[in-house]
Parts: C-alpha cells; structure tokens; sequence
C-alpha cells in the first residue's frame, strides 16, 4: 500500500508539473485550464494506447506460437503459474538484451524481448526474466510506467518548444513567462519530469523482482540474469526505442559513471542482487 500511494502522489507531481508549465506558458487563468486539459488528454491517450506506443518505439513485431515455440510456450506457462492471461507476445529486433511489458491492464498486455536477450540468456534466466515482466503486469505496473513515460515526454517536448508555443504572452491577470523564466523552465522542466518518473519505476522494481523469484522459486536465476544483462548493456546497449521509455526495460539499457547514476531509470543491480539472495533463504526452490 505504500508503494501504491508514493506511485499515486509521483504520477499526480508530473501531472502537477505539466499543468504548472501550460500556466507559466499562457498565463493566467486560460494557462491553468489549459494545463488541466493537457494533463487531462495525456493521462486518458496514454491509458489507450500507451502500449501501442511503447511497441513501436522499440519497433517491436508480434509473434505467433507457430514462429517463436519456445518462447510463447514460455510466457504461456509462466501466465498461468502467475494466474495471469496470455499476454501478446513481440521480439524487438536488436541486438541489445533487454525485455519489457506494457499494457493498461493484464486483459491488454504485452511481453516483448529483444533478439539480444534470447541470444545469451540460458533458459532458467529468460524464464526469470520473463517472470519479472509478468510481474509487472500483475501489479499493473505497466499503466504507470506508460502514463508517466507519457506524461514526462509531453512535459520535455512542451519545455524544448516554449518559445514555439508563445511563451511571454498575457491574460486578464498580466501574468506571463520572461526570458529566464522560460530559459530555467525549458531546462530545469524535463530534469524534474525525469526525476519523478525515475522515482516511480524504482519504486516498482523491487517488487518485480520479488514477484518473479516467487512465480520461478528461483531467485539466483533473475539475479544471475541480472548481472549477465548489466554487463552486456556496457558492450551492447539497446540502439532502438525513445528515452522516454526506459523505465519499462527491466534494465538500465546505457552504462555510464558515477555521473550518469544518478539518472538511473532503475535500482542498482548491486541492489537488486542483494534483496534477490535475501529473498532466496526465505523461499523454497522450485
């Protein structure tokens, strides 16, 4: 219930964040309702087709039982372990080895895998992986994560375009945007989008895993997965897909120093190992 309400007051900050740029923007009273709209509209296309979205980013391709066996077999029985309905099933064609799951409810979802990740991923591994990602699902982590990827791009796109979008103008309350109003805004804007959306999918992370440890009874095999695909991702990061995203990827899918850390979409590996291994003296192996 905790994690639910830090999700719930983080989603309502971006929502907060874009209705506060449409007001710095505009102005006045017209800048507030136009806020709301934006917010509004973003929050409901995002809950229909943030999925559809997500897949095309990453150019994910839908397959059939007939084209991928082992792998439908796969999500298909991890689903009904995981009391869940089958979800589509998509291979992104990259090289990079990284998985995620989107969907408005586990009725609409999706599960898609990189190319990369079923090239170096033993089988006990992708299971775990696959497992996280229906997790996921389960938790309806994957709406979250969509709106607030969608919400963050929107805010990014509208800071990046303030001048295009008339920035400086009045309203009856002659309030509007200066040059460094809208200079801080442009810049400081999306670093906060990112920051709230960055808090959200830690926030959703830890239980993943857990989720996926208990549907497997394996624990050490998402976390052997884990650190195989945090090595890989140094070599061969994912090349496709929209920043925006990132947080759906059950890992970070750049490397970077200590710098480019504090903009982890994700926990560290090193954390998530270490909950996985305390998890596994608590669970039975399967």
């Amino acid at each position: 219930m905790g994690n639910q309400f830090k999700t719930a007051a983080l989603l309502a900050g971006l929502s907060g964040l874009l209705i506060a740029i449409s007001y710095w923007v505009i102005g006045g009273t017209t800048g507030l309702i136009v806020g709301i709209g934006l917010a509004a509209v973003t929050n409901l296309f995002s809950w229909y087709q943030s999925d559809k979205i997500a897949l095309a980013a990453y150019r994910a391709q839908e397959v059939s039982e007939a084209q991928a066996p082992g792998l439908y077999r796969m999500v298909s029985k991890l689903s009904q372990r995981a009391n869940l309905p089958m979800p589509r099933v998509y291979i992104v064609p990259d090289s990079g080895a990284n998985a995620f799951a989107t969907g408005r409810d586990p009725e609409h979802a999706a599960v898609a895998v990189t190319e990369g990740i079923m090239n170096i991923l033993p089988e006990d591994e992708l299971e775990a992986v696959i497992a996280h990602e229906l997790t996921h699902i389960a938790n309806r982590d994957t709406l979250t994560q969509a709106v607030a990827a969608t919400i963050a791009g929107a805010i990014s796109f509208l800071a990046q375009n303030l001048f295009w979008f008339g920035g400086g103008s009045r309203d009856d309350n002659n309030r509007g945007g200066n040059f460094v109003g809208l200079l801080l805004t442009m810049i400081l804007a999306p670093i906060s989008a990112t920051v709230i959306q960055m808090a959200i999918s830690r926030t959703r992370e830890f239980s993943a895993d857990a989720g996926a440890a208990r549907i497997t009874g394996n624990p050490r095999a998402l976390a052997r997965a884990l650190q195989r695909l945090e090595s890989t991702a140094r070599q061969m990061p994912v090349e496709s897909g929209n920043p925006a995203f990132e947080s759906l990827l059950i890992i970070n899918p750049f490397s970077g120093g200590s710098f480019a850390n504090l903009f982890r979409t994700h926990p560290t590996t090193e954390k998530r190992i270490e909950a996985l291994l305390n998890l596994e003296k608590e669970l039975p192996i399967r």
